[in-house]
């Protein structure tokens, strides 16, 4: 069982999958006979965690109505709502600051990695820094690699602007002391990759090996990967 809760981002527009999200979020785009952000709950709820918040912003009243308050899954799930503007992934974590205590877990809310939980809490407490990211050895196979990644420390992040000797991958998983958003509490509207890659130049970013593949749905490739995964996990298949 881990202690912290879960931040899920999940309130992005998914352009990309348009118009597959024009009048649906993209967490629940339906795969293996469920809604992604089922999925996700399930593989929270067999990790250890309690309780969960869900950053929303782009129709959000349907996740809520889908999801409800958790009971379903044994958790206590909470909202944090983006309002009227996409407030991107870094503003929305800091809105919902006062829902997730001093730490927390950030999940990308549109992939799917199976990990532990357990010791990458525990690798994060060990640390003695204000954060951890999981990486990935990648190779520009699943996407663009974005870590450089040696001697199990993570030296820079940049997702804007990866470099060839960057042969890592940040995995979706990571952990957040809140006072990491102490330079952002002025601004309304910004990008975690921002506070990642400040947080790296500082070496301030502890990293966290894992060995197992991601899957994605933020791309129509993405989603036949995941889909075909996730039907063969359920044993669909």
């Amino acid at each position: 069982m881990t202690t912290l809760p879960v931040a899920v981002l999940a309130g992005g527009l998914a352009s990309r999958l348009r118009p597959l999200t024009d009048r649906a979020p993209k967490a629940l785009i339906h795969l293996a006979g469920r809604p992604f952000i089922f999925h996700q709950l399930d593989l929270l709820k067999r990790a250890g965690i309690r309780r969960v918040v869900l950053c929303v912003g782009h129709l959000s009243d349907q996740i809520e109505a889908a999801v409800g308050d958790g009971r379903a899954w044994g958790l206590e799930i909470q909202y944090s709502f983006d309002g009227p503007d996409l407030l991107g992934t870094g503003g929305c974590i800091r809105q919902a600051l006062p829902l997730l205590g001093d730490d927390f877990f950030v999940v990308h809310g549109d992939s799917y990695g199976v990990c532990s939980f357990r010791g990458i809490e525990s690798a994060y407490r060990a640390s003695g820094r204000p954060a951890l990211m999981t990486v990935l050895r990648n190779d520009n196979r699943w996407d663009k690699s974005n870590v450089l990644f040696r001697h199990d420390q993570l030296i820079e992040y940049d997702k804007r602007s990866p470099r060839a000797d960057m042969t890592h991958i940040d995995f979706g998983v990571s952990v957040l002391s809140r006072d990491v958003f102490k330079p952002y509490l002025e601004s309304k509207i910004f990008d975690l990759a921002e506070v990642y890659r400040a947080l790296s130049l500082s070496g301030r970013l502890a990293a966290f090996e894992v060995s197992t593949r991601f899957y994605e749905i933020g791309s129509f490739s993405g989603i036949e990967d995941t889909e075909e995964f996730l039907t063969r996990r359920s044993g669909m298949a």
